[in-house]
């Protein structure tokens, strides 16, 4: 015959008898209480007699009058109907009443708040009440704890740390001892995690398409990094001006406020790609309605190559020289007429903006130009 008692040999772990928490039930499920249990109740009335919390059990529990008191005076916000943590003090009193604390139930809460903050990383604030030797002590979620000289933002001492009292600090965990009561923070670690969760929601915030303000932080070889208010965006160097760029330093400073227009962004890897010059009309968009064939333009060579020469007609617009454009004598490279450089006029022969593509000869326009051409 099996025993009606549950298998002791089954299912028991640490800190855990399935034996032990049957024997606890009451008939109808009710758990028998015992000093130091926390529990979980919602408010139903509070006056001068206490606050009265049910809790599921046979009767409600009361939290004494005292400490009510002292919990309201201390601005503790209660409510009925509002569900609270609170831990046993006496499993019954004389008249059969669960005894409960309410004080001890938000100490318990606020450990617990702490335990998962230490677990997760979360940033939390913690206002500085003393100033003592080696940092300074502060309240978080109700309880004290220290954070070291060496984990302020400032590493400040003396003096410098009284003038923290009273100030609110973004603090992390970096250990926490609830039987030793031991509680270490840090502002450093608290600062760092919180510029990380505002670069986030920046990065989050930037649409591609739009155009914003920032400033040149820094220069390298491949272009230019634009602050845009806590997170910085890369412009290439191909992104930098419609024209040639040789380096990104010819074109921005560092410290120079510039508007930019947002390529690209990617929130999990926090980089967003930005361009200046498309704050800018393209050069090309309009080129047909400021040149026409037969148009005689002033250039500057740029590059040579062996079919002819390229010539810059205006910043982002160069057109080609044909090496059949460039003399009325054979030539068999441009180095022969021109040099990189060179200033020099030239006859616009065709216009197709389609293609990005104007035709320049030089030939044509020295007959042009000559006496009685």
């Amino acid at each position: 015959m099996e025993s009606e008692f549950p298998d002791r040999g089954r299912g028991v772990s640490q800190g855990h008898d399935p034996l032990t928490d049957w024997l606890r039930q009451e008939p109808f499920g009710r758990t028998v209480l015992r000093r130091g249990d926390a529990v979980t109740g919602r408010i139903v009335r509070i006056d001068r007699q206490g606050i009265l919390v049910d809790i599921g059990s046979k009767s409600e529990g009361l939290v004494p009058p005292h400490e009510a008191q002292d919990l309201l005076q201390h601005g503790v916000k209660l409510a009925v109907g509002q569900e609270v943590l609170c831990l046993v003090v006496r499993p019954e009193d004389s008249e059969g009443q669960v005894i409960l604390s309410l004080r001890r139930g938000l100490v318990e809460q606020a450990w617990q708040q702490l335990e998962k903050a230490a677990g997760t990383g979360e940033v939390l604030e913690g206002q500085v009440v003393e100033a003592v030797r080696g940092g300074v002590v502060v309240t978080v979620a109700g309880l004290r704890g220290f954070v070291p000289a060496s984990q302020l933002i400032s590493g400040r001492t003396g003096a410098e740390l009284r003038d923290l009292v009273g100030k609110t600090l973004p603090l992390k965990v970096l250990d926490i001892n609830r039987r030793r009561n031991r509680l270490i923070l840090s502002e450093r670690l608290g600062q760092q995690a919180r510029r990380l969760q505002q670069q986030a929601e920046l990065v989050r915030s930037v649409r591609p398409g739009e155009v914003r303000t920032g400033r040149v932080t820094g220069i390298s070889d491949f272009g230019a990094f634009v602050d845009l208010g806590g997170v910085e965006g890369l412009a290439h160097i191909s992104e930098l001006s419609w024209d040639r760029v040789e380096h990104p330093s010819k074109v921005v400073k560092i410290g120079e406020e510039v508007q930019v227009y947002v390529l690209a962004v990617d929130p999990q890897a926090k980089r967003i790609a930005l361009s200046l010059k498309r704050v800018q009309p393209e050069p090309w968009a309009t080129v047909a309605e400021r040149y026409r064939v037969g148009q005689l333009v002033r250039a500057s060579i740029t590059r040579l190559a062996s079919f002819g020469a390229f010539a810059r007609v205006e910043p982002g617009v160069e057109g080609l020289v044909h090496l059949s454009e460039l003399s009325d004598r054979p030539v068999k490279h441009p180095k022969e007429v021109v040099k990189e450089g060179d200033v020099v006029t030239l006859k616009v022969i065709s216009v197709d903006p389609e293609r990005r593509r104007l035709g320049l000869s030089l030939r044509q326009a020295r007959e042009e130009l000559a006496p009685g051409g």
